[in-house]
């Protein structure tokens, strides 16, 4: 198992509509994201500062075939097309990253 974290700003403006739509995410992009082997996905906000922090625990074998996997599906597509344009990427975030990915430095079991 991999506990990956994740961070992107979000326009204030946006922050409930972002909320609303998380609170009824679509079945077929949540089953998506279980069949990537994919567990305890967490969004966390931070205002004012208007950062998310994203968590999830990664238990599969291949982690860049499961992502694929996402990025190929239609729905999710779909998802992304309404969720992309509320999010602020960080300018510091590598290349081909949406969410910037984060090193962890601490974990107490």
């Amino acid at each position: 198992m991999q506990r990956m974290g994740f961070v992107i700003g979000i326009a204030a403006e946006k922050i409930p509509e972002y909320k609303r739509l998380h609170a009824e995410v679509w079945p077929e992009v949540a089953e998506r994201i279980k069949a990537s082997n994919i567990t305890n996905y967490s969004i966390f906000l931070r205002e004012p500062e208007n950062l998310m922090f994203g968590y999830w625990e990664y238990v599969g074998e291949d982690f860049a075939a499961d992502i694929a996997a996402i990025a190929d599906d239609p729905k999710t597509r779909e998802w992304w097309a309404i969720c992309g344009p509320i999010q602020l990427p960080l300018q510091s975030r590598a290349e081909g990253e949406w969410w910037a990915g984060m090193e962890q430095v601490f974990y107490l079991p």
